[in-house]
């Protein structure tokens, strides 16, 4: 225990000296006109990039302070930790060898959470099926169609119950398996923000990166956050809202397939892989929201119930009951439909209403 405790004070001096140093580094850097720093009374919201992607962060703050500096530094050390775009990242590292000793405390929190949702999704989500993905085409190299001899020849490297943790290191049992965390990322990033807002007596909060959010508190009207879910057209506005959610204290993500795809030989490839078949999913669901107690969370389940399919993921959640999901499906005639869990209908209304 006491080894366990002298760790953790060791990830936390890490980190804080990594927060630093790249603190100073942005102090003498010219901020990116994408950058947006608004603070009104009491109000204060920012905007920058992360991981490929925007984000957006509201608070309330009497004080009115402004911590974009720091959580942009954080971001770095989070990305310096969990990104597969980055060479020398930790997940890169691991990537490359059969083992890795965590230097940064990120790594170890999102396996438990990837464990946790492995498990109770019978395999449905999935990290190690990150060399399917590049197989298809969503990696850093692009889009290439594969033959079924390639996907075969990968299948046996995805399988999440062949890597093997302790709270010091991981390690894998088949040499060449390859992990991505771009399903639940995100959804952690939100995560972590979040609690460094909370830390600094922030009670009031809404933070998005990429589409995940997660709230806490009410906003300046004293109501809560209110977030809108895309319609999920592939030619559709992407601002066309198809319903609008109120969060009581909840992390919510949306996974979808309508618009992240790419057509080759006029066949649709979605960027959900089945890790059971190596190849990209094809049924009616068109969009899984999910709303749990962190985002993290919520991102996995969501990513894991576009494998699974309409029928299957209300039988999960139904099963689980500890987080709730509005889901976006085509039925057998080809109409959009939608289903909402119980807990989720009184913060729920439509677009058009």
């Amino acid at each position: 225990m006491r080894s366990n405790a002298n760790k953790n004070i060791l990830y936390s001096i890490i980190l804080l000296l990594l927060v630093a140093i790249v603190f100073l580094y942005r102090q003498n850097q010219q901020k990116p006109v994408e950058e947006i720093i608004q603070i009104t009374i009491g109000k204060v919201i920012l905007s920058g990039n992360t991981m490929g992607t925007t984000y957006r962060i509201v608070y309330l703050d009497k004080e009115e302070r402004d911590f974009k500096v720091q959580i942009d530094s954080i971001l770095i050390v989070f990305n310096q930790s969990l990104s597969t775009y980055i060479p020398d990242s930790e997940l890169s590292i691991f990537n490359k060898s059969d083992s890795l000793v965590f230097e940064l405390p990120y790594f170890l929190p999102v396996l438990e959470a990837s464990k946790d949702v492995f498990e109770k999704t019978e395999g449905a989500f999935d990290p190690t099926v990150g060399p399917l993905v590049n197989l298809w085409g969503f990696g850093p190299e692009g889009p290439q169609l594969k033959d079924s001899v390639n996907i075969n020849s990968i299948l046996p490297l995805v399988g999440f119950n062949q890597i093997e943790f302790d709270q010091t290191k991981v390690k894998k049992n088949r040499p060449g398996m390859y992990l991505d965390f771009s399903a639940v990322a995100k959804g952690y990033g939100v995560d972590v923000v979040a609690d460094y807002l909370i830390s600094k007596g922030i009670q009031n909060l809404l933070v998005e990166i990429g589409g995940e959010l997660v709230a806490r508190g009410v906003n300046e009207n004293g109501e809560l956050w209110k977030v809108g879910v895309n319609r999920p057209e592939e030619l559709g506005r992407a601002d066309e809202l198809f319903s609008i959610i109120a969060l009581d204290n909840k992390g919510m993500a949306t996974s979808g397939n309508y618009r992240n795809y790419y057509e080759a030989d006029g066949v649709k490839i979605s960027h959900t892989i089945d890790p059971f078949t190596g190849r990209p999913v094809r049924h009616g669901l068109l969009s899984a929201t999910v709303l749990a107690s962190d985002c993290m969370q919520a991102d996995a389940f969501a990513t894991a119930m576009m494998v699974m399919g309409t029928e299957k993921a209300i039988a999960l959640q139904e099963k689980e009951k500890d987080f709730e999901i509005f889901l976006i499906y085509n039925d057998e005639n080809g109409e959009m439909k939608s289903f909402a869990s119980d807990g989720i209908k009184a913060y729920l209304s439509f677009a058009h209403e």
